[in-house]
Parts: structure tokens; sequence; C-alpha cells
């Protein structure tokens, strides 16, 4: 089989070869590209004779995969899958895996990381140093991240992890999910419904993934539930808020903060993009996911996952 990696996946060329050298053995083709390309004309011609293949969060058009006549394995090295055609996944049969659970103390240590940051002004703090002002000048009082009671909006692995950090700071955790888990409630969160969870919050923290039933998520009406007093983070996926209504509630102080890895678009970012110029916000350009640790982690999914294919036990598949 053509086995082809269309984009990097963070790791050096010694690990991918350690990774990739069982294929060889068996006499599989393995190509590895070293640049990410949005072109759909260039990823069809890296995609287009091979029997799997493997990306990471560039997106894979429709129209590439319905072109992809021999393709039969698409390995994800991300936890989400909006990002492919997953219509011509469906009608094409493609078996689609991921790469779930390689960035959940990743993502969770960026929210209570950001939320530090918003609640003790970090960023305010060293401007203001910068340009030679002071607690009292700059405003920089703050408050304690263990005094908050935080609302956790999806409780799978990652939105349990940053629980479990939240509570060892002291917070009382609230959650909300379409499924309450016991793992969740021995991690110490305490379910409540979406609105109560909203209005009683000091912190707010994504982690639901990106479908059409959580497109815009968080509405305007849903933020105006939020405490004046409160902040939003979200490292989930910029479609489930509506990020419009954000920056306008921002802009008029009706919620304290926010702290945003991912927006509408994948960066760079619009100049006029309202979150860009709305009033106490921290900006991230979709970073939660990596660090060293988790790349190496994904590395090694990905390629079980392409082993397990290829020995007729397909593990991690994303039922589309």
């Amino acid at each position: 089989m053509k086995i082809s990696l269309l984009e990097p996946i963070g790791i050096d060329s010694a690990l991918m070869e350690e990774l990739s050298a069982p294929l060889k053995a068996q006499g599989h083709e393995f190509v590895f590209y070293g640049n990410k390309t949005t072109d759909p004309d260039e990823l069809y011609e890296r995609a287009k004779d091979s029997d799997i293949v493997m990306i990471a969060n560039n997106p894979l058009p429709e129209g590439v995969i319905e072109k992809c006549d021999k393709m039969k394995m698409l390995d994800v090295a991300f936890t989400g899958v909006d990002h492919i055609g997953q219509n011509a996944c469906r009608s094409k049969g493609i078996v689609v895996c991921n790469a779930a659970g390689y960035s959940n103390e990743t993502v969770s240590e960026l929210a209570v990381g950001m939320a530090i940051s918003v609640l003790r002004k970090i960023n305010a703090g060293d401007k203001a140093v910068r340009e030679g002002g002071t607690l009292a000048s700059a405003g920089l009082m703050g408050t304690e991240l263990g005094t908050k009671t935080v609302g956790i909006i999806g409780t799978g692995r990652i939105g349990i992890m940053t629980a479990k950090l939240f509570k060892a700071f002291g917070c009382r955790v609230l959650g909300y999910s379409r499924t309450q888990k016991a793992e969740a409630e021995a991690a110490g969160i305490e379910y409540t419904e979406l609105d109560e969870l909203l209005k009683t919050s000091d912190i707010v923290s994504l982690h639901i993934p990106s479908t059409a039933d959580t497109k815009g998520f968080l509405s305007k009406d849903k933020i105006a539930l939020m405490k004046k007093s409160a902040i939003l983070i979200n490292c989930a996926r910029g479609a489930v808020v509506d990020n419009a209504a954000l920056a306008e509630a921002l802009n008029n102080e009706e919620i304290a903060g926010a702290a945003v890895d991912v927006f509408d678009m994948e960066p760079p970012i619009p100049a006029d993009y309202p979150l860009l110029n709305a009033k106490n916000t921290l900006l991230t350009p979709h970073v939660a996911f990596a660090s060293k640790e988790s790349m190496i982690r994904r590395a090694h999914i990905v390629f079980d996952n392409l082993y397990a294919y290829l020995e007729g036990k397909p593990i991690n598949v994303v039922k589309l």
C-alpha cells in the first residue's frame, strides 16, 4: 500500500524514521511531506495515489477526498475531525481514525494558565513594566483563582482533566454535558443545568466539539446569562461561540474578560475580526494542543492507528 502523510506532525526526523520503519520493512511505500498546503490541487496531488492518507489539523476538503479513488483510510493526527470532508468519507466508505487523548494535559494546562493570566492581569503587568508603570498606575490588582467557581461545559477527557487542575487550586467546579459521567463526578464536578452554570460560574471553560448541533452553542443570549465579573475560556473550537456577540459583551463590559485560543477560522486572523479589537481579551493562535510532549504522544497514536488498520483491527475509529 501507499501511505502519504500530507503535512508535518511536530516530531523530529529521527522519531519519524523510527515510527515509519516497519512500514518499509513490510513492503509499503511511505511518503512524507515536510510542509503544509491549503491548495486543493496540491492536496489532491499529494493524496491521489494513496491507499492511506495521514493529516493533522490542515483542512482536507470534500472535493479532494471525492477525487481520491484509492483512499481507504484517513488517519487524523488530531482530536476533532470537523476539518475533513466527512460527507465524502461516508459516501466512499473511508475509515476515519483520530488521535483523541493526545492533548488532554496540554489543553487543560493552557486553559488554567489562561484563567490565571486574565485574573492576575499578567499581560497588562508585562506591558506596564516595559512602559514604566506600577501596580497602582496600571490598575493591576487581580483576584485569586482558588476562590472561584468554574463551569466546565463538556465533560469529556479534556473537560475532566481541566476540572482536576482547577480543583487542585481549590476551585468549586460545576459541569454541564449531554451525558453525565461517574468519572467526572469522582473528579469533583457537580453537574447542573447549563443556564445555572452560566449564572453561577466566575470562570466558564468550553470543552465541546464542533458539530452541526454545537455551532453557536454559546449564543448571545447564553453569554448574557454570565456574571458581569465572569471570564470565558475557549480552548475548544471557535465555532461553538458566537464570537461577534462575545466581542460585543466584552466591549460593553457585560462580562469581565475572555481568553480565546480558537476562532471562526485558522490564524492568521483578519484585522477586522471582532475579538481582535475587544476589551480585556487574551488571544493565542490555536496553540492549546501544541507541546513537545503532546506531539510525541500524537505521533505514536496515529502510527498505532495505521498499524492496527493494516492488521485488520482498526482502532480509534470515528463515527461520522
